[in-house]
């Protein structure tokens, strides 16, 4: 459990500053050690509201912090938090015309201070313990497909029998371990993450500036907003940005659609409709694996907006794609011909809609005007894979009443699992390029054609792409740390690795690439963090976030050029305090405050 340091009202002269001058109100203060010495890129954050918000700021080199972003007026808490440290938590009434001076004392207790670590820490000292590079490459593709690998809830100490449900469990849901692998994860597990050897190895220069360095400048400039958004048993997978400044979130495990106001909080909740789709969607059943208290049909995945302003949504679970008009409030669904499990969507400069099928190795198209829907088949990776993915409608419609385990198919189809076409994207050609995800492959589409061209990347698992304004595409690749460029004329790709330490143990599950700079923005899924690439410079700043097991999914900006994603760590509750979040990055932060007196 974190350990929270409560230091009395008194001890801490806890003070607030508006500053006016013509601008909007400020929050300012300072944060110090024991001894009275600044606290440089500690995080201070402010907690309110019902559902719950957080605005986080940095502090300077002088330890002091200033922010307008934080409504003035009423009660919240503060919660002060820097690696090294104890986590300080306080009540405070805003509005009280004086700075906030917080006080932190140092961590003492490596078992405490290792806790704080995020989960890629951990993380790497399991896969300095494969001897072979190819099933460390199948472990971290397999074991980090939902969730944070390393965060407390994995290291929970578990015999042998109880390995084997979760294994068995994280195989029915799709995540398949070649049974060499799948062998060793218990033991592997148990030294990796022993207290008595990973503690002192974590905390080797605890009490030393080289135990945590601050964040550079530039990076406590930001500002973080979270919006805690549905339930405890809710997933908000992807958002979207609409023109209209309202964000879209799909939660994933309750079929719902939520729109968020993030100027005046206002959220509503759209439920979306099961199609008479049974509980589990196409694969449910009685004997179907299930989420506990998820309450998912359909089970929206992912969406986009499109030229419209309507909402469209993979129902990953329902066999289905939605619209919704947010004029009407009403929804539209349209069932998928062929195929298993709609994922990832993007729509083309005509308006038609483009999704990736993950399950049965398809791609979808679906044209509003001409209401048709066209399902493309895509390269299997060997002659087993294609015989058993064309089985796979006949297996599910006998599923339930012959009780398969369909985990069982996606095993057989090759060491690597189903190909799992994941990312699409279009080109400024008009090309549809997707990823897929287990064959280490992208391929391309003709649009009118259909024709298909398949590429190798010599990277591992490329996952959610994105094309620049110059017609370069990139690419994360999830299992080996790093994000690569393609020139799809030339064929070439350049690869960059993320500089998340130690390396190797970051899983970039996605990237988006804001087309007013081509700034590269990568999600740091496994280091608690959002990462800036800038291609001409090739100089890479990582963002730390707030909330501890911060599973960062799509990307999305603003007409500010802040950067917007979800906290979708599947189970929910092993995030920090057990909600979903939607989160907004803004890099700059508010116009430069003043603090009182200076």
């Amino acid at each position: 459990m974190l350990r929270f340091l409560r230091i009395s009202l008194a001890t801490l002269a806890l003070q607030v500053a508006i500053v006016s001058a013509g601008a909007a109100p400020e929050v300012a203060g300072s944060v110090r050690e024991v001894g009275g010495a600044p606290i440089v890129g500690a995080m201070v954050s402010f907690l309110a509201g019902d559902p719950l918000r957080v605005t986080t700021v940095f502090t300077n080199d002088a330890g002091e912090f200033s922010t307008s972003a934080v409504a003035v007026g009423g009660d919240a808490t503060v919660r002060v938090r820097r690696i090294g440290y104890r986590d300080l938590r306080e009540p405070v009434a805003l509005g009280a015309g004086k700075p906030l001076a917080f006080t932190l004392a140092a961590e003492t207790d490596p078992a405490a201070a290792a806790e704080q670590l995020p989960a890629n820490r951990w993380f790497a000292l399991v896969l300095e313990k494969f001897e072979n590079a190819s099933q460390r490459e199948e472990f971290v593709r397999q074991c980090t497909y939902c969730h944070q690998q390393g965060s407390a809830a994995t290291r929970v100490p578990r015999e042998d029998w109880q390995w084997e449900k979760v294994l068995t469990l994280m195989a029915r849901l799709g995540g398949t371990l070649s049974p060499e692998v799948r062998a060793q994860v218990p033991k592997l597990f148990r030294e990796a993450y022993d207290p008595k050897t990973a503690v002192p190895r974590l905390t080797a220069r605890l009490g030393t500036p080289e135990f945590a360095p601050p964040p550079p400048a530039e990076v406590r400039r930001a500002v973080v907003d979270e919006w805690e958004l549905g339930i405890r048993a809710s997933m908000q997978h992807d958002l979207a940005l609409h023109p209209d400044g309202r964000v879209y979130s799909v939660d994933m495990l309750q079929d719902t659609l939520y729109r968020l106001d993030p100027a005046s909080g206002d959220v509503r909740a759209f439920r979306i409709p099961d199609d008479g789709v049974p509980l589990g969607g196409v694969f449910g059943g009685e004997d179907a694996p299930t989420i506990p208290n998820a309450s998912a049909h359909v089970g929206p995945h992912s969406l986009q907006i499109g030229p419209d302003g309507a909402v469209w949504i993979t129902l990953a679970l329902g066999n289905r794609i939605a619209r919704f008009d947010p004029k009407t409030e009403k929804f539209e669904l349209h069932a998928l011909e062929e195929g298993f499990y709609p994922h990832t969507l993007r729509l083309d400069a005509h308006g038609r809609v483009w999704f990736t099928i993950a399950v049965s190795n398809h791609v979808g198209m679906y044209d509003p005007a001409a209401k048709k829907m066209q399902i493309i088949r895509v390269p299997a990776g060997s002659f087993a894979q294609e015989v058993a993915l064309r089985a796979l409608p006949y297996v599910a419609a006998a599923a339930n009443a012959l009780d398969v385990d369909l985990s069982g198919l996606a095993a057989e189809s090759g060491a690597n699992g189903a190909p799992v076409p994941y990312g699409i994207d279009i080109a400024p050609d008009g090309g549809v390029w997707f990823s897929q995800l287990n064959q280490h492959r992208l391929g391309r589409i003709d649009p009118e054609t259909f024709a298909i061209e398949m590429v190798d990347t010599p990277f591992s698992a490329p996952r959610r792409l994105r094309f620049d304004s110059h017609g370069q595409l990139w690419i994360p690749g999830f299992s080996s740390s790093l994000i690569a460029r393609f020139d799809p004329k030339t064929k070439a790709f350049r690869e960059y690795p993320l500089p998340i330490s130690p390396l190797g143990s970051e899983t970039p599950y996605a990237l988006h690439v804001d087309r007013s700079s081509d700034a590269v923005w990568i999600c740091g899924t496994n280091s608690d963090s959002l990462i800036r690439f800038e291609p001409k410079s090739e100089k890479f700043t990582v963002y730390p976030l707030p909330t501890r097991v911060t599973y960062t999914r799509e990307i999305d900006f603003d007409a500010e050029g802040r950067v917007w994603t979800s906290n979708s760590n599947l189970p929910t509750w092993q995030i920090e305090n057990g909600y979903p979040r939607v989160l907004r990055l803004d890099p700059d932060g508010p116009a430069p405050a003043r603090v009182a007196g200076q």
